[in-house]
């Protein structure tokens, strides 16, 4: 009876941060447990980093410019534009529908991996929903290439033209959700520095993936003004979220302002923002011009997907940032709660 009184309480965690120091460890009474290096709890690592290889934030990229595409040749289509256009976007689309399959197979070590994930569909998973949007715009993109390929050779009826027209809009819908969705992915996660920009990480694959496809269609010949604004809008964004990520820096948001993901993401934001956007208002007029932005775009976009998979690595081996976000979801849901325990 004696061991649950308070004071016997009291001594008993007295001695656990006795036995805690003497192993090296410093216990806080007031806050949380903080362990030198940062790198563990307890002698165990308080999250698992990702480990994805160089394929998946390729995969982030072509998936976007894919599916993006698959919507401009569906804007094209409505709007009656170049044929030209139309094709390649719908190329485009196809082809990365083709690689990015590749690349997750690629990362997970054998293709039986890649279709275990597909045996069920679960809507909580975004790791699930994502497998699925990427073989439904497979086969959307499939379509939409074949029946506008037949239609371009003359096989013209009106089953076949409404069957492109089904193939385009289905293709372009789930392109919109392949593009974004690797946002959603990686913010679905405990890992501090993609948890806390859960609600920007969808948008901004979204745009990368817009000025990216517009970007190719740039080099690909294509200079007319649609491509221009969708690459002014894009590199206009990025500026945006640039300037909000370089004022913020919240104490999460640290993996991306130090160390090799810092690097590569400052450089990333200005090539895919203040740079592209500065060339396309200073030589804009010019096909040299717009190719300069649009190179500049795509290398962004592309340092952008690696920055944030390194930035994720570096916040996971951070335990205080993942312990500071946890009582700050714990205080939104019980706000009677004190912030700190109250030590007797």
């Amino acid at each position: 009876m004696a061991s649950s009184t308070p004071k016997a309480t009291e001594e008993r965690l007295q001695q656990i941060r006795q036995a805690a120091a003497e192993g090296h460890l410093h216990a806080d009474s007031q806050t949380h447990p903080r362990i030198q290096g940062h790198d563990s709890y307890y002698g165990l690592p308080a999250l698992k980093p990702p480990t994805w290889t160089w394929e998946v934030p390729l995969y982030f990229f072509l998936g976007g410019i894919s599916g993006v595409s698959s919507s401009i040749a569906l804007a094209a289509q409505i709007f009656g534009a170049d044929p030209a256009l139309i094709r390649l976007s719908l190329w485009i689309a196809l082809v990365g529908a083709g690689i990015c399959p590749a690349l997750l197979i690629a990362d997970l070590g054998r293709p039986s991996r890649f279709l275990n994930m597909l045996r069920m569909f679960k809507l909580q998973s975004p790791m699930s929903v994502g497998s699925w949007v990427l073989v439904a715009f497979s086969g959307c993109a499939f379509l939409s290439v074949l029946t506008n390929e037949l239609v371009l050779h003359g096989h013209v009826f009106f089953a076949l033209i409404g069957l492109r027209w089904i193939g385009e809009a289905s293709a372009a819908l789930v392109g919109l959700l392949l593009a974004s969705y690797t946002g959603v992915l990686i913010g679905a996660t405990a890992i501090p520095v993609w948890s806390q920009n859960r609600r920007l990480l969808p948008l901004h694959f979204l745009v990368s993936g817009l000025g990216g496809a517009a970007g190719i269609l740039e080099l690909a010949g294509f200079l007319i003004p649609a491509t221009h604004f969708l690459g002014f809008v894009a590199s206009g964004i990025e500026t945006a979220a640039e300037i909000l990520f370089e004022f913020r820096k919240s104490p999460a948001d640290a993996p991306l302002h130090r160390g090799r993901a810092g690097f590569t993401f400052l450089i990333s934001g200005i090539l895919e923002g203040p740079a592209a956007l500065g060339v396309r208002l200073l030589w804009g007029s010019t096909p040299t011009g717009r190719e300069a932005a649009a190179i500049c775009f795509l290398a962004g976009a592309l340092l952008s997907r690696y920055a944030w998979i390194w930035a994720g690595r570096a916040s996971a081996k951070l335990p205080d940032d993942q312990f500071a976000m946890q009582r700050r979801k714990l205080q939104s849901r019980e706000p009677g709660v004190p912030s700190k325990p109250r030590v007797s």
